[in-house]
């Protein structure tokens, strides 16, 4: 009986076609472009010109390699991140990467919902702030109501709102031999404000919300089969598991860098080709546009603002639950019903109403967004180290430990961001 379960998983695995396939990563890449990223972006492009479109290429193998470590860890495991961390590592590690990562996300969530309500008031004329409360309440009635499997194929769809990115850029005039120059051969700088930025442009990109994601996605995945296990103990469907999730990853993370390259060529061209070098939000982003590209633009970049949003919100609320929850021995799932899974959904509902009433203080959404993403920076480091100590533990990973390439890859991009950390305490230090 056993046998023919496992014969069914993989001849359902082997007839997915290529779309088919592509779930956890290509999510966990789309919400990587949330409107706080687009802010960062942004501001990169409009204060730097070409200057670090560099950083683009430079993270892409680096963000590949450490989601796939992650996604493996939830596939091969069974279990979430903080759900592993709790069983194999001590509880004052556990409780101070939980909470660091909820008060990130939450502010990443205030920096979201204000941008989404901004967006929407540039189009339609009305109360920013009232309409980020009600992109904030209907992130938590689709996580509160809508099925699970529902869900997650209205996040894939939500992820074609960045397509306006692309679009918006399309209707400059791009010099690609410059731009070719600028990213294949960068002009490093040695300033505060070039390397603050350049950690909030890792931060923003290799995000820890995004580990808990599409580790606690891929146990999702396996909950909502009945035939499937943990790869521990079927580890004859690994080979097919594994290169699903490379290609889930591959072409996720391609999708979200290329987003990011061209929100940065935009506001290069559009921006700080015109003198304009400080952007506020990402809806000053979008407003700075119509001048310059024009009412196509504008709109394009404002609708891909919601767009994103939409997705990104519930990814931020629902990768603090899951995190929470799995710390404190909770239910957590998205397929399980509000009443079944209380202090999950609670978490879930919790962070987007703070992240909502932030909106409401006088704190500065677009500096909340930029440390958050310098925050993401610092706290990714200990726990990318962490995922590296359990993805090469046979506790956790059974016989099917990570690759020594994956392994060389994933510490080279913690290492990278941990010396992109320092470098920033260095040049503050230096400069204060």
């Amino acid at each position: 009986m056993q046998a023919s379960a496992t014969g069914k998983v993989a001849e359902k695995q082997a007839s997915q076609t290529w779309l088919g396939r592509l779930g956890p990563g290509l999510i966990a890449g789309a919400a990587d472009d949330d409107p706080s990223g687009i802010a960062t972006y942004s501001q990169a492009g409009a204060q730097f010109g070409f200057g670090l479109l560099w950083t683009i290429l430079f993270t892409y193998p680096l963000m590949v390699g450490i989601q796939i470590v992650s996604a493996k860890i939830g596939c091969v495991s069974g279990h979430g991140l903080a759900t592993n961390i709790r069983r194999h590592y001590p509880a004052w590690l556990l409780h101070a990467i939980v909470g660091l990562l909820l008060v990130a996300n939450t502010i990443n969530i205030a920096a979201d919902v204000a941008a989404m309500g901004q967006a929407l008031a540039l189009l339609v004329p009305g109360p920013a702030h009232l309409f980020a409360l009600g992109f904030g309440l209907v992130s938590i009635l689709l996580q509160l109501c809508v099925p699970y499997g529902r869900y997650v194929r209205i996040l894939k769809w939500l992820t074609l709102a960045l397509l306006a990115y692309f679009a918006a850029a399309m209707a400059l005039n791009i010099p690609w031999a410059d731009v070719a120059r600028s990213t294949l051969l960068p002009q490093l700088q040695w300033d505060r404000a070039y390397v603050t930025t350049v950690v909030a442009l890792f931060g923003t990109t290799i995000s820890p919300y995004l580990f808990f994601w599409q580790a606690s996605q891929e146990v999702e995945d396996l909950n909502a089969d009945p035939r499937a296990r943990a790869l521990r103990k079927a580890p004859e469907l690994a080979p097919a598991n594994f290169q699903r999730i490379k290609v889930d990853t591959f072409a996720g993370m391609a999708f979200s860098n290329l987003v990011a390259f061209f929100i940065m060529l935009t506001s290069a061209l559009a921006l700080h080709a015109h003198g304009l070098t400080d952007i506020g939000s990402a809806a000053d982003a979008a407003n700075a546009l119509r001048p310059v590209a024009g009412e196509f633009a504008f709109v394009l970049f404002s609708v891909g603002i919601i767009g994103t949003g939409l997705l990104a919100v519930p990814v931020l609320a629902g990768s603090a639950a899951y995190a929470v929850a799995g710390a404190f021995k909770w239910k957590n799932s998205l397929a399980l019903r509000p009443s079944v899974a209380k202090e999950f959904y609670g978490i879930v509902v919790l962070s987007t109403l703070i992240g909502v009433a932030l909106c409401f203080t006088k704190i500065d959404p677009f500096q909340a967004l930029y440390w958050s993403a310098v925050i993401n920076g610092v706290i990714s480091v200990p726990i990318m180290a962490v995922m590296m100590l359990m993805a090469a533990r046979a506790d956790v990973m059974g016989r099917l430990t990570i690759s020594r390439r994956l392994a060389v890859l994933g510490w080279l991009c913690t290492g990278v961001m941990a010396a992109a950390v320092a470098t920033m305490a260095y040049v503050s230090l230096a400069g204060a």
